[in-house]
């Protein structure tokens, strides 16, 4: 690449040549006068390019598959058998509770439903033997339906002891905290040794390869989006990584403290989204694109929110306040909304030094490509 010389390099040059003719006060003026040359590879010209444009849409990354374990009977943690991070299968398992209490009342229920069911099935034999004798004249009426009775009561009490059996041996099976997937423990809530209440928390489980992209949309945008429109973000951590995904589905309520509408949006590429659930992610719906005057980052000259672009004019240069619109995420160009127009030339990398109206020179390739541009 040719380099550009500044006036202050030119003046630099000639100080140290120690060149006749050059007193301090006439070389500075000289210096100040000098001619830029400019190489063609210093040059962008301002030209229109599609930059998509949407509602902004802010977010973090979430697992669709989640679990949060809670403690389904009153008991002591005795074991903990995986820790956060740790990988688990669908079945494994992750926390064991005291059951002592809880197999003494299994044990009273199973006694009760042998106990009902010896009860029933003397009922019911004592109902046959009155069958028969009534059959014949033996006993009366009254004492077949008394024993019918008591066989269908028994056979209630024998229900009822199933039931509690059941019930039973559910609740020593709950002392068992097991994976309901596959997936990956993201938070251990307790230790061994703690008592846990009905609902306490013990134990996070996510799926790493479920994640998606549950963003937050300013409700003001509502009416541009629509399902299956293409969403291109950053997420922190992975620094200039785009990634692409989909919406999938738009909430029909918005919050009504913020005013925004939450979308959930798929990766476009499963295998490349992040594995870490809860990373910030910001990026852009696109609705649409529309042609517009553009420029990269390096021409630009900022100073607070100010925005300025040094213009090739003629045979000086000029400094020229413009004025940007938000950065394309996808190009990385920023749309002028005004103090430029199609076709217009400015310096790519602008020094400090450069002063309104320097004049400047076009390098011989550069004067041919403005020529031939002419024709």
């Amino acid at each position: 690449m040719r380099r550009v010389l500044t006036a202050v390099c030119l003046a630099c040059l000639l100080a140290a040549c120690g060149k006749p003719g050059t007193p301090g006060p006439a070389g500075a003026a000289s210096s100040a006068a000098a001619t830029l040359i400019v190489a063609p590879e210093d040059i962008v010209t301002v030209q229109s390019s599609a930059i998509a444009g949407g509602p902004v849409i802010t977010g973090s990354i979430q697992p669709e598959r989640r679990a949060d374990l809670a403690a389904e009977v009153a008991a002591v943690v005795v074991q903990v058998l995986k820790d956060n991070g740790e990988a688990v299968r669908r079945g494994d398992l992750l926390m064991r509770l005291d059951d002592t209490a809880l197999r003494e009342s299994q044990t009273s229920a199973d006694e009760s439903v042998r106990a009902a069911t010896q009860a029933y099935e003397q009922a019911e034999r004592q109902v046959q033997r009155l069958k028969t004798l009534q059959q014949q004249g033996m006993i009366s009426t009254q004492a077949l339906e008394d024993a019918e009775i008591r066989r269908n009561t028994t056979q209630s009490e024998l229900v009822a002891a199933r039931a509690r059996a059941v019930s039973a041996r559910q609740q020593v099976t709950r002392t068992l905290v097991r994976a309901p997937f596959d997936g990956v423990v993201s938070e251990r809530r307790v230790s061994v040794g703690d008592t846990v209440q009905i609902g306490r928390e013990l134990v996070k489980v996510i799926d790493p390869t479920s994640m998606r992209f549950e963003g937050l949309v300013s409700a003001d945008r509502v009416a541009e989006l629509k399902t299956g429109q293409t969403v291109r973000f950053r997420v922190n951590g992975y620094g200039n990584e785009e990634f692409a995904g989909r919406v999938r589905r738009i909430d029909a309520a918005a919050n009504a403290t913020t005013r925004q509408v939450a979308l959930i949006v798929d990766f476009a590429d499963a295998a490349k989204a992040p594995r870490v659930a809860g990373l910030f992610a910001e990026g852009r719906v696109e609705t649409g694109s529309s042609d517009r005057l553009t420029l990269p980052e390096s021409p630009i000259v900022r100073s607070g929110e100010a925005a300025a672009v040094w213009r090739l004019d003629g045979k000086t240069l000029q400094r020229v306040a413009v004025k940007l619109g938000e950065r394309d995420e996808r190009s990385g160009l920023y749309p002028v909304l005004a103090g430029l127009a199609a076709g217009d030339r400015v310096l790519r990398n602008p020094s400090r030094t450069l002063a309104p109206g320097q004049a400047y020179e076009l390098g011989a390739a550069a004067s041919a490509a403005a020529a031939s541009a002419a024709k």
